[in-house]
C-alpha cells in the first residue's frame, strides 16, 4: 500500500461513483492522499490501512429509526464501540438499528462496506442526517472511502466540515458517544 497524492493517474477499471468523488474533491480544491488496497473487510486490513494513511479511518454506520422514516450516517472513531442507546436519546429518536443495503443504495448510492461521508454527495434530497462523534472533531485528518472500499482517502477534517459538506448541502450534528473501557 503506497500513499499517493490525489486521484489515480490510471482510472481504468474504477467505478464511476469513485471517480465522481475525485472530481468533486478536485473541483472544491480539497487536497487528499489516497491508498489503494484489497477490499477492506477485516479489522487487520483496516489497521494496516490506518498505519499507511497515518490517520485513523472513521467507522461509518448507516442507521435508521424503527419506522424507517429517519436515516442517519454516524461518523465515529474506528476504535470506539457503538451502543444504540447512547445515541438514541441524544437525537430524540426511537430505537435505532442498522439500515438495510437497499436503503443504503437508494439514499447514498453505496454498498455495504463502502459507507463514507463522501456518499452524502449522492443524497441530493437530504434524506440522511449526518451525526459526528465529538472525538472526531479533534482529529487533524479523517480517513474515509471514496464511495468504494478498495481505496481510502486522508482528508483534512476542516475540509470535510467547512468545504465538502456545505458543497453537498449537508449539515451535521455533533454527538457524544461514551468510550467504554
Amino acid at each position: 500500500m503506497i500513499l499517493q497524492k490525489g486521484r489515480p493517474l490510471d482510472q481504468s477499471g474504477r467505478l464511476e461513483k469513485e471517480i465522481m468523488v475525485y472530481d468533486l474533491l478536485d473541483k472544491l480544491n480539497i487536497e487528499y492522499e489516497r491508498i489503494d488496497h484489497k477490499e477492506a473487510n477485516t479489522m487487520a486490513l483496516c489497521l494496516e490501512i490506518d498505519k499507511a494513511l497515518g490517520t485513523q479511518i472513521c467507522k461509518n454506520l448507516f442507521l435508521c429509526n424503527r419506522q424507517k422514516t429517519e436515516f442517519y450516517l454516524l461518523m465515529m472513531p474506528g476504535d470506539k464501540p457503538f451502543k444504540t442507546k447512547d445515541l438514541s436519546a441524544q437525537i430524540n429518536s426511537s430505537r435505532l438499528s442498522f439500515a438495510g443495503a437497499e436503503d443504503m443504495e437508494e439514499y447514498l448510492g453505496l454498498t455495504p462496506g463502502s459507507v463514507s461521508v463522501t456518499g452524502l454527495m449522492n443524497d441530493t434530497q437530504n434524506k440522511v442526517k449526518l451525526l459526528v462523534d465529538k472525538d472526531l472533531m479533534d482529529s487533524e485528518y479523517i480517513g474515509c472511502h471514496p464511495n468504494i472500499n478498495t481505496s481510502s482517502l486522508k482528508i483534512k477534517t476542516k475540509d470535510i466540515f467547512e468545504v465538502f459538506l456545505p458543497a453537498v448541502n449537508h449539515e451535521f450534528k455533533i454527538v457524544e458517544l461514551i468510550r467504554y473501557e
